[in-house]
């Protein structure tokens, strides 16, 4: 069974890489040199002519991976494509800077930095002068903004659309794409339309993309905020709409990658469990605690920790909430072991093999799964400034999660238990939102993070829990892999900016 299970794993990722990496052929992918070492790709097809430039933005919290499906799919149909990480974000090592809650402050740097890229992308011998914008969710209104400004855009496209700065009149050929999840993005994509029509409705073009003055709304079904940029509704109005607005005509595939995505990082996840198998059998089983001790430690921390440090603001890290965020992971953490230890759990769970484990564990989480998402999914390379981040996470994320590998029975213990420690903790964030909500607002962003990562990576430390009989490595090589999740996915701020 483990041999069938790994070659199927290894054939679903084989498959997966060639269905994704075809979607490049024929394309010249190359950095892109910007004033200012922001870092961007320029995308050309092979032995294409002239055509218009796409600037592509990501959204807060995003880097060039996640908007890649826009980039190759209009690519392919001929435009020259630019797409870029904000500073902050990414492999740009400068920190978001300014004021985040004034349009002169960060919206105006980041302006400035969109219009870096599209003057080095206007540079380009294939460019033929005309430009698009295209930003997602916080880049909607940045690209917004900056089609108005200079270099002008001739055509937006604003997905997960909010911004002000939308007139009846301005932009010119917009075009807002929202996932009918959405909910109040859905509703401001059709307010904008209606600006210039008060009767337009959801997939009415009002006006001419030929003359300039057009405007469309389109909402890509049974999708959210980051499944939108994978649909396939979403990529074909986009090419759509910029061969209506340049008189093109494209008939290149879209770049259709979400299910592929889903099916690498699952089949890495799946080819974890025969590698699991392959390690030393357990030679001892950890104690079990009774449902009344587990429940005290589970549930007693989580309401614990946020009371705790609702009084103090500590900001030592260049990154929004990394300090809380390490400071409650690692009081959750020591107060778990703390507890366990009284109840004797901990005695004999760390002989020498489960450092090498841990190991192991942490190499598989970072180099093989992180290296598919850092290719096709989001950055999961850091660039050297982020190594401090990812080094204070650490010490808060370690204990963190030797404590819940512990406390579940390296995944051995009852299937409710698992679900009730992890469902606590994530109550443990919502109550410190609650409790400071302007301060550590940003922590909510990183709640389907953590959710995904306890997805993924805890279905694998059970397996190797239960093989091993030792909690302590997975927890010690998970908590690693968390904290350099969560250290390469917060941007970056400067302090005096924020």
């Amino acid at each position: 069974m483990r041999g069938i299970i790994a070659t199927l794993a290894l054939m679903v990722i084989a498959l997966s890489i060639w269905k994704m990496e075809t979607q490049r052929s024929g394309l010249e992918i190359a950095p892109l040199t910007v004033m200012g070492d922001t870092p961007a790709t320029l995308y050309l097809r092979e032995g294409g002519g002239a055509a218009p430039v796409v600037v592509i933005a990501h959204g807060f919290a995003g880097s060039r991976q996640l908007m890649e499906p826009f980039a190759l799919t209009l690519a392919q149909a001929g435009y020259v494509v630019a797409s870029f990480d904000f500073e902050g974000h990414g492999r740009n090592p400068r920190p978001m800077s300014g004021d985040v809650t004034s349009v002169d402050g960060t919206t105006r740097l980041l302006m400035e930095e969109t219009a870096r890229v599209a003057r080095a992308a206007l540079a380009h011998p294939r460019a033929d002068g005309r430009l698009v914008y295209l930003g997602h969710s916080m880049a909607s209104d940045i690209v917004v903004r900056q089609a108005l400004s200079d270099p002008p855009g001739d055509a937006v496209v604003a997905i997960s659309m909010f911004s002000e700065a939308v007139t009846p009149e301005a932009p010119g050929n917009l075009l807002v794409i929202s996932g009918a999840w959405e909910g109040r993005l859905a509703t401001e994509a059709l307010r904008a339309v209606q600006q210039s029509d008060a009767e337009a409705q959801i997939g009415q073009t009002v006006g001419d993309p030929a003359v300039g003055d057009a405007r469309r709304a389109v909402l890509a079904p049974n999708v959210e905020h980051v499944g939108v940029l994978y649909a396939a509704t979403s990529l074909r109005e986009a090419r759509d709409w910029l061969d209506a607005t340049f008189g093109r005509a494209s008939d290149a595939p879209l770049a259709l990658r979400g299910g592929w995505i889903v099916a690498l990082l699952l089949a890495i996840v799946a080819l974890g469990w025969p590698l699991a198998r392959s390690l030393p059998a357990a030679q001892a089983r950890p104690a079990q605690l009774s449902n009344r001790s587990f429940l005290l430690i589970a549930l007693a921390p989580a309401l614990l920790v946020p009371l705790a440090l609702a009084p103090f603001d500590i900001r030592v890290l260049p990154v929004l909430v990394a300090d809380y965020l390490a400071l409650h992971l690692g009081l959750y953490g020591v107060l778990t072991l703390a507890a366990l230890h009284w109840k004797g759990a901990l005695s004999g769970q760390f002989p020498v093999r489960t450092w090498w484990i841990a190991l192991a564990v942490a190499v598989f989480g970072i180099a093989v799964l992180g290296g598919a998402i850092d290719r096709y999914v989001a950055s999961f390379v850091p660039h050297p400034g982020r190594a401090m981040v990812i080094a204070g996470l650490a010490l808060g994320a370690v204990p963190f999660m030797l404590g819940d590998g512990f406390l579940t029975g390296g995944g051995q213990g009852a299937r409710w238990r698992v679900v009730l420690a992890r469902l606590a903790f994530l109550a443990s964030l919502g109550l410190a939102v609650a409790l400071n909500f302007d301060a550590l607002f940003f922590l909510l962003i990183i709640l389907p993070v953590i959710v995904l990562f306890f997805l993924l990576f805890g279905t694998m430390s059970g397996w190797v829990g239960r093989r091993t009989g030792l909690p302590a490595a997975g927890g010690i090589g998970l908590g690693l892999v968390l904290a350099w999740a969560l250290g390469v996915t917060f941007p970056m701020f400067d302090g005096g900016g924020v």
